[in-house]
């Protein structure tokens, strides 16, 4: 009998009242009957399998009687239902839209086997404010000898190639790799294979994979691929195999992989570093083991090469962490406003919820004294609750896909993963999660309060107006979180704005308008001689400089900003060099006409000149900055110095440039002939980047450039062709989406915020009307009204402002590193902020007070 009486507690508790004494008479006497071991449990098997469908039948009859009536209660009260649902959608939405792209940033680990065990492992050299560089290939042929954490170590470096012979030339992304990268990753090819030790060696044939990407759109999906010779940088390499379609590695835009063929030189330059390491560690290897064993290993590297490698120490770290604080603290930043925007519209979720229940007391009083159960009346709240939570978080769930195209733009381009978060079973689940916990936690409770005052309080207590003050603190202490979270998203907001004009205001030393960029880097060897690629590069720019309108052309090794490396020692003239205690420069090797196409200032000297050759002197324009750090108060011009092996004298001065972006100081830059570098030299800094100032539109422009190239070379393809204007843009691009999204945030959550407090007063004041009505009777003015609704708006308003101005101060501080230079504690962002949040909330009292200074006192005291 107990498992039967346990059993009927799975039918509805009205059904329980009705039939439970009678369904357990019948089971007592079946039971009787019944004897022996099997017999009875034969006899609980049938029990159950007639309770089990039978409850189920019951609770869905029940629960289309409590949709039929929350049907016609929600759509005989459009204004509450309207309200709640796009309260709970804006909530929804904004959280499930920063969920979806902090989910797929920071927390899923990346698309590779034992992802948590991959580490990436830079040089760094403390001394010098270098925490991360890329390894040189000595270093990491010693670092892979010498560890033993790691089952392997492979290393790549992203380039670029010409391809021809598939129709126009093209240039494509790809990256060289050592052979025992995919391995490391622990990657396949989805069709032939990866690459072998082979591959990588000296004089071996020709290999290359293709990405899934080009192949489909190259080579139109051809399963024959394999085998097939391409053409790149004029010589020929045979498709060994095609990766999967979810692989991308180094970079997102990489399109095919080539092995790396070190020539034994190669590893004597240990300050030529290129090289980005990722190991993998062996099973039962911690990561601070690996880190300690580095660290040893580093030491031993400088004992053994004690110039080259002085203080250069290692940093190991995982490879899913290879995204900048920058990066992360924007996410963490925009899901914590999320956050705040969801707190602030369950807040207001509960608000109504709450009203709406005091508001039928009386209906509810009555259905207890008829006979409903506390449970029935309760179940038709929740399901009320559910219904409106349900269709906001369908709505909400739609609102963040439609926010994808801006989201997107915040996945940063450093992890190896697609930029779309996938809508997938995770990110509806964390919508369902949050759709039914506000829908529990906010329908539930007021439920169940305002159902228990109900049937303490009866029919007479239930009729007459007014609310605990219990009831009353709570909502008021709801309206101040709301107004808290609001003052506080919107500080933050003001916060990066500010910090994003700041950086717009940045000079970043030329001028961006009307200045088109494109690449056209020569391949190797075909270009290998300089002479050769200047008579390319005279060509090209003595014919584009006579285009209409153009006012000016010239080739850089790499544009500012898209490129921030280029790092090198240097060495005055007077003192020895010292690799451990350098001077460092940003190198760039420009022709003639760079400068005034760029709109560089010349500040004393000359640009450099056509007549700078191998066979002249070794000339250097340097930076302004350069001057007044090693040569302040001092003529620089004729001063020498020495940068990749070779001395210079200074024949120019230009103005600082942030090649490394708006956000950080650049070292000083040293400009550098394009003649000058030898054949086969430094080949990563040959110029490669053609930039031209122009008053024509790009349209027209950039077809008589294409046109002038193909003239100078047939097989040579444009690539990156963009204004250099978007390259600014580009620089504040994650910081103006991340603003505008908090702004977004901000702005609802101030309108739910006024929302909120306008629903708080203007239910007192339905619930004091027979006392406004009192007091106007007995000669109360109407100021005396409108302040006395006014002041508790107020109050509640400087409460919660004065939370949300302690907590955005705790913020600000958190997020400095986004900030830019702007104080944590701007002053003027927390004034403006503060006043336009106390504008939002006297809106919201205004019209609450209106409405109890129109009340009229015999109306009032008759509706009683």
């Amino acid at each position: 009998m107990r498992f039967y009486r346990a059993l009927l507690r799975l039918y509805p508790s009205s059904f329980r009242g009705e039939y439970g004494q009678e369904m357990c008479a019948i089971f007592a006497d079946r039971l009787r009957g019944k004897r022996g071991f099997l017999a009875t449990r034969r006899l609980e098997i049938d029990a159950l399998a007639d309770v089990l469908p039978n409850a189920i039948r019951s609770h869905m009859d029940l629960l289309r009687q409590d949709l039929r009536y929350t049907a016609r209660g929600l759509t005989g009260a459009w204004g509450f239902t309207v309200t709640a649902i796009l309260v709970v959608a804006l909530g929804i939405g904004a959280t499930t839209a920063a969920f979806s792209i902090t989910d797929h940033v920071l927390i899923r680990p990346l698309p590779f086997p034992r992802s948590q065990d991959l580490i990436a492992l830079w040089e760094n050299q403390p001394h010098r404010g270098i925490s991360r560089m890329e390894l040189s290939p000595g270093n990491f042929r010693d670092w892979k000898r010498l560890s033993t954490s790691f089952e392997s170590m492979g290393a790549c470096s992203t380039f670029s190639m010409n391809l021809v012979g598939t129709g126009s030339p093209e240039r494509l992304d790809m990256a060289y790799v050592t052979w025992d990268l995919f391995p490391t990753l622990g990657v396949a090819a989805s069709a032939g294979r990866i690459f072998t030790a082979g591959d990588d060696s000296p004089g071996a044939p020709g290999t290359v994979i293709l990405s899934d990407r080009l192949w489909r759109s190259l080579f139109v999906a051809d399963p024959h691929v394999l085998g097939r010779k391409v053409i790149l940088n004029g010589d020929p390499y045979e498709v060994i195999g095609i990766m999967p379609g979810s692989f991308r590695y180094p970079e997102r835009e990489t399109q095919f992989w080539t092995p790396f063929r070190f020539a034994e030189d190669a590893f004597t330059d240990r300050t030529n570093t290129y090289l980005s390491v990722v190991g993998r560690l062996r099973r039962g290897v911690s990561l601070a083991r690996a880190r300690a064993e580095m660290q040893v290993v580093a030491k031993e590297v400088e004992r053994e090469h004690p110039k080259e490698n002085a203080r250069t120490g290692a940093t190991v770290g995982r490879l899913h962490d290879e995204l900048s604080r920058q990066s992360r603290l924007l996410l963490t930043v925009l899901f914590a406003a999320s956050l705040g925007v969801l707190l602030i519209s369950c807040t207001n979720l509960a608000n109504l919820l709450l009203v709406r229940a005091l508001g039928r007391r009386h209906e509810f009083a009555v259905r207890l004294a008829l006979g409903a159960g506390r449970e029935r009346v309760i179940r038709q709240l929740v399901t009320e609750s559910l219904v409106i939570a349900v269709v906001g978080g369908a709505l909400g769930v739609g609102l963040a896909l439609a926010a994808g195209p801006l989201m997107v733009k915040l996945v940063p381009d450093a992890l190896p993963i697609a930029q779309t978060p996938p809508v997938d079973l995770r990110l509806l689940g964390f919508a369902a999660f949050v759709t039914v916990a506000t829908a529990l936690a906010f329908g539930v409770l007021p439920a169940i309060r305002v159902c228990g005052e109900a049937a303490s309080a009866g029919l007479q207590a239930a009729a007459r107006a007014g609310e605990g003050r219990r009831t009353e603190a709570l909502r008021g202490a709801l309206v101040i979180a709301e107004v808290a979270a609001s003052v506080a998203l919107l500080i933050g907001s003001g916060l990066l704005i500010r910090a994003l004009w700041r950086l717009k205001d940045v000079d970043p030393g030329f001028r961006s308008d009307g200045v088109l960029a494109l690449r056209t880097e020569l391949p190797l060897p075909k270009y290998e001689k300089t002479d050769l690629r200047i008579r390319f590069y005279d060509q090209v720019l003595s014919e584009v400089r006579g285009l209409p309108g153009v006012s000016g052309a010239g080739y850089v090794s790499a544009l500012p900003m898209l490129w921030r490396g280029g790092i090198w020692p240097i060495s005055l003239a007077g003192e020895p060099p010292d690799p451990a205690d350098a001077r460092m420069v940003s190198v760039r090797y420009v022709t003639p006409g760079y400068f005034m196409a760029m709109k560089i200032p010349l500040l004393a000297g000359r640009d450099v000149a056509s007549t700078d050759t191998q066979k002249s002197p070794f000339v250097a324009v340097v930076s302004e900055s350069f001057v007044r750090r090693w040569w302040p108060g001092e003529n620089p011009i004729a001063r020498g110095f020495r940068v990749a092996s070779d001395d210079r004298r200074v024949v120019g001065v230009a103005g600082d440039v942030r090649v490394r972006g708006l956000e950080r100081e650049s070292e000083p830059q040293v400009y550098l002939p394009a003649p000058q570098v030898a054949d086969g030299d430094i080949i990563g800094y040959i110029p490669k980047d053609l930039v031209v100032r122009s008053s024509v539109a790009t349209s027209t422009l950039l077809p008589s450039i294409r046109a002038i190239v193909e003239k100078a070379d047939p097989q040579q393809p444009i690539s990156d062709v963009r204004m250099v204007a978007e390259i600014l843009e580009a620089e504040t691009a994650p910081r103006s989406v991340q603003a505008r999204v908090l702004a977004g945030f901000a702005a609802t959550a101030l309108v739910l915020a006024g929302v909120g407090i306008h629903g708080l007063l203007a239910f007192g004041v339905s619930q004091r009307t027979r006392e406004i009505g009192v007091r106007l009777a007995l000669g109360a003015q109407s100021s005396e009204i409108l302040s006395m609704v006014l002041r508790r708006g107020i109050l509640l308003a400087t409460a919660g402002i004065a939370a949300g101005v302690t907590i955005a101060y705790g913020a600000g501080h958190a997020m400095k590193a986004l900030l830019a230079g702007v104080s944590p504690a701007d002053a003027a962002t927390f004034a403006a902020a503060g006043a336009a949040s106390f504008s939002m909330v006297i809106l919201g009292c205004l019209f609450p007070a209106l409405r109890a200074v129109r009340i009229s006192p015999m109306t009032a005291i008759r509706s009683e």
